[in-house]
Protein backbone atom coordinates (compact mmCIF):
# COMPACT_ATOMS: atom_id res chain seq x y z
CA UNK A 1 0.00 0.00 0.00
CA UNK A 2 1.51 3.12 -1.12
CA UNK A 3 0.67 6.48 1.07
CA UNK A 4 0.22 9.75 -1.13
CA UNK A 5 2.86 12.00 -0.56
CA UNK A 6 2.04 14.67 1.59
CA UNK A 7 1.42 18.43 0.47
CA UNK A 8 4.49 20.62 0.18
CA UNK A 9 3.20 23.72 2.52
CA UNK A 10 5.00 27.10 1.11
CA UNK A 11 4.56 30.42 3.81
CA UNK A 12 5.26 34.05 3.84
CA UNK A 13 5.29 36.45 6.81
CA UNK A 14 4.14 39.72 5.70
CA UNK A 15 4.13 42.89 8.18
CA UNK A 16 0.50 43.67 7.01
CA UNK A 17 -2.51 42.78 8.86
CA UNK A 18 -4.78 39.32 7.38
CA UNK A 19 -7.21 41.54 5.36
CA UNK A 20 -4.22 43.64 3.70
CA UNK A 21 -2.22 39.96 3.23
CA UNK A 22 -6.10 38.78 1.81
CA UNK A 23 -6.36 41.59 -0.83
CA UNK A 24 -2.35 41.48 -2.03
CA UNK A 25 -3.05 37.55 -2.52
CA UNK A 26 -5.97 38.54 -4.79
CA UNK A 27 -4.21 41.19 -6.50
CA UNK A 28 -0.97 38.87 -7.35
CA UNK A 29 -3.77 36.15 -7.81
CA UNK A 30 -5.45 38.21 -10.67
CA UNK A 31 -1.92 39.32 -12.07
CA UNK A 32 -0.74 36.00 -12.53
CA UNK A 33 -3.93 34.76 -13.85
CA UNK A 34 -4.28 32.41 -11.14
CA UNK A 35 -8.16 31.67 -9.73
CA UNK A 36 -8.77 32.72 -6.04
CA UNK A 37 -11.82 31.82 -4.26
CA UNK A 38 -12.00 33.52 -1.16
CA UNK A 39 -13.49 31.88 1.85
CA UNK A 40 -16.95 32.63 2.77
CA UNK A 41 -16.73 33.26 6.80
CA UNK A 42 -18.61 35.58 8.68
CA UNK A 43 -17.61 36.71 12.24
CA UNK A 44 -14.49 38.04 13.70
CA UNK A 45 -12.29 35.17 12.34
CA UNK A 46 -13.56 36.56 8.20
CA UNK A 47 -11.23 37.98 5.81
CA UNK A 48 -12.11 41.57 6.77
CA UNK A 49 -11.87 40.60 10.66
CA UNK A 50 -9.06 40.87 12.64
CA UNK A 51 -8.86 37.13 12.46
CA UNK A 52 -7.43 34.50 10.12
CA UNK A 53 -8.99 34.21 6.18
CA UNK A 54 -8.00 32.41 3.26
CA UNK A 55 -9.47 30.34 0.49
CA UNK A 56 -8.76 28.11 -2.29
CA UNK A 57 -6.38 28.78 -5.09
CA UNK A 58 -5.55 27.22 -8.26
CA UNK A 59 -1.69 28.84 -9.63
CA UNK A 60 -0.53 28.23 -12.95
CA UNK A 61 3.11 27.46 -12.96
CA UNK A 62 6.13 26.89 -15.66
CA UNK A 63 8.62 24.59 -14.64
CA UNK A 64 11.45 24.72 -18.14
CA UNK A 65 9.32 22.54 -20.67
CA UNK A 66 6.41 21.92 -18.64
CA UNK A 67 3.42 24.04 -17.45
CA UNK A 68 0.65 22.92 -15.11
CA UNK A 69 -0.96 24.20 -12.61
CA UNK A 70 -0.96 23.77 -8.74
CA UNK A 71 -4.29 23.87 -6.90
CA UNK A 72 -4.64 24.01 -2.68
CA UNK A 73 -6.12 26.09 0.13
CA UNK A 74 -4.49 29.20 1.03
CA UNK A 75 -4.41 30.92 4.49
CA UNK A 76 -4.02 34.19 6.34
CA UNK A 77 -3.80 33.99 9.73
CA UNK A 78 -2.29 36.47 12.05
CA UNK A 79 1.71 36.32 12.91
CA UNK A 80 2.99 34.47 15.75
CA UNK A 81 4.47 37.73 16.90
CA UNK A 82 1.47 39.64 16.88
CA UNK A 83 2.34 41.77 14.45
CA UNK A 84 1.59 40.86 10.53
CA UNK A 85 0.17 38.02 8.94
CA UNK A 86 1.23 34.47 8.22
CA UNK A 87 0.34 33.25 4.72
CA UNK A 88 0.44 29.68 4.21
CA UNK A 89 -0.23 27.83 0.76
CA UNK A 90 -0.81 24.00 0.93
CA UNK A 91 -0.51 22.46 -2.95
CA UNK A 92 -2.56 19.36 -2.51
CA UNK A 93 -3.36 18.65 -6.33
CA UNK A 94 -0.93 19.40 -9.28
CA UNK A 95 -1.53 18.59 -12.96
CA UNK A 96 1.29 19.51 -15.46
CA UNK A 97 1.94 18.53 -18.93
CA UNK A 98 4.95 19.06 -21.53
CA UNK A 99 4.71 21.69 -24.43
CA UNK A 100 4.64 19.13 -27.51
CA UNK A 101 5.91 22.24 -29.90
CA UNK A 102 9.45 22.62 -27.92
CA UNK A 103 10.31 19.32 -27.71
CA UNK A 104 9.31 18.66 -31.20
CA UNK A 105 12.41 21.77 -32.01
CA UNK A 106 14.33 20.08 -29.72
CA UNK A 107 14.02 16.83 -31.31
CA UNK A 108 14.98 18.42 -34.62
CA UNK A 109 17.71 20.54 -33.34
CA UNK A 110 19.13 17.30 -31.79
CA UNK A 111 18.61 15.57 -35.16
CA UNK A 112 20.89 18.55 -36.71
CA UNK A 113 23.24 18.56 -33.82
CA UNK A 114 23.79 14.87 -35.20
CA UNK A 115 24.29 14.85 -38.14
CA UNK A 116 27.29 18.35 -37.96
CA UNK A 117 28.75 15.66 -35.68
CA UNK A 118 28.57 12.60 -37.78
CA UNK A 119 29.38 14.26 -40.78
CA UNK A 120 33.59 12.97 -40.13
CA UNK A 121 31.84 9.22 -39.95
CA UNK A 122 30.20 9.58 -42.92
CA UNK A 123 31.92 11.78 -45.90
CA UNK A 124 28.80 11.99 -48.17
CA UNK A 125 26.78 14.54 -45.22
CA UNK A 126 29.54 16.83 -45.69
CA UNK A 127 27.05 19.06 -47.84
CA UNK A 128 23.78 19.20 -45.81
CA UNK A 129 26.66 19.34 -42.30
CA UNK A 130 26.16 23.22 -42.29
CA UNK A 131 22.12 22.85 -42.27
CA UNK A 132 22.87 20.25 -39.66
CA UNK A 133 24.58 23.01 -37.60
CA UNK A 134 22.04 26.06 -38.08
CA UNK A 135 19.31 23.63 -36.87
CA UNK A 136 20.93 22.88 -33.95
CA UNK A 137 21.64 26.39 -33.01
CA UNK A 138 18.10 27.15 -34.16
CA UNK A 139 16.99 25.21 -31.25
CA UNK A 140 19.49 26.11 -28.72
CA UNK A 141 17.34 30.16 -29.52
CA UNK A 142 14.05 28.91 -30.00
CA UNK A 143 13.46 27.04 -27.20
CA UNK A 144 16.50 26.10 -24.30
CA UNK A 145 17.33 29.82 -24.29
CA UNK A 146 13.84 30.70 -23.40
CA UNK A 147 13.37 28.50 -20.75
CA UNK A 148 12.25 29.58 -17.07
CA UNK A 149 10.44 29.13 -14.63
CA UNK A 150 7.68 30.14 -12.22
CA UNK A 151 6.69 28.88 -8.96
CA UNK A 152 4.88 29.41 -5.77
CA UNK A 153 8.20 30.98 -4.41
CA UNK A 154 7.79 33.74 -7.21
CA UNK A 155 4.10 33.83 -7.28
CA UNK A 156 4.56 34.41 -3.30
CA UNK A 157 7.39 36.93 -3.77
CA UNK A 158 4.82 38.78 -5.99
CA UNK A 159 2.42 38.63 -2.92
CA UNK A 160 5.06 40.32 -0.96
CA UNK A 161 5.66 42.90 -3.14
CA UNK A 162 1.67 43.73 -3.66
CA UNK A 163 1.69 44.04 0.00
CA UNK A 164 4.57 46.39 0.20
CA UNK A 165 3.05 48.33 -2.67
CA UNK A 166 -0.11 48.34 -2.05
CA UNK A 167 -0.44 48.79 1.89
CA UNK A 168 2.54 51.30 2.36
CA UNK A 169 4.07 51.16 5.81
CA UNK A 170 3.82 48.21 7.58
CA UNK A 171 0.75 47.95 10.21
CA UNK A 172 -1.08 50.64 8.43
CA UNK A 173 -4.07 50.23 5.80
CA UNK A 174 -4.88 53.89 5.40
CA UNK A 175 -3.48 53.26 1.47
CA UNK A 176 -6.08 50.33 1.43
CA UNK A 177 -8.63 52.40 2.82
CA UNK A 178 -8.00 55.15 0.35
CA UNK A 179 -8.13 53.24 -2.82
CA UNK A 180 -11.22 50.96 -1.73
CA UNK A 181 -13.37 54.05 -0.88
Amino acid sequence: MQVPPSPVEHAIDLPHAPAAALRALAAAAEEWGADFAPAVTGGPGGPDGPGSGGGELRLPVVAGLRRGLLSGPVAVTPAPAGRGSRLVFRAVAQDYYLETTAIALLSIAAAGALLTVAWPLFPRLLPVAPLGAVLAVGGWFLVLSRLRGQGVEEFLASVAGHAGAATGPPGSDEAFAATAE
